[in-house]
């Protein structure tokens, strides 16, 4: 009799992974923002610690996160289809399939925005450094890695 394995898997298909049940962490008036995105987690397909990968859709009109910037992780986007717009608080580039961005931690705040017609997809890496922080320059907004997830609260600290 053989027992059913609940090894991770060594390899899929990445558009067959099932997408995260939560589409966003944000609480609102964030969390709305992100109806557009859809994230299919890989990394944790696998049992990956150290860092994580998605694969992820932006539909028109959709955003890949608010605009950001890590204080210990560094971010990774490699385009596969569609033309989004890398947006940062140092100006925009227009990216298409094959063009690759790298965000290091405490560097340029960053998002990806998809103003075309037609889906963005593009995979997404980061490390899972603790004691990460994010900050929002454009919104009042402030995250925390807990031991859980990130805690969001005001940028005075009140809590959502």
């Amino acid at each position: 009799m053989s027992e059913k394995s609940t090894e991770n898997p060594l390899a899929i298909r990445a558009a067959d992974a099932a997408p995260r049940v939560k589409p966003s962490n944000y609480p609102e008036p964030f969390f709305s923002r992100m109806a557009r995105r859809e994230k299919r987690p890989l990394g944790d397909l696998f049992g990956l610690k150290n860092f994580g990968v998605n694969l992820t859709r932006l539909a028109p009109g959709g955003e890949s996160a608010l605009l950001h910037r890590h204080s210990r992780q560094d971010e990774f986007v490699y385009i596969l289809q569609g033309d989004p717009v890398l947006v940062t608080d140092q100006g925009e580039v227009q990216l298409s399939p094959g063009m690759c961005a790298g965000f290091p931690a405490g560097g340029v705040a960053h998002q990806l925005v998809n103003r075309t017609a037609d889906d963005v997809i593009y995979l997404e890496m980061g490390d899972r450094t603790p004691g990460d922080e994010g900050s929002y320059p454009n919104d009042d907004i402030q995250a925390v890695m807990g031991p859980s997830g990130w805690i969001f609260t005001h940028k005075d600290g009140r809590p959502y």
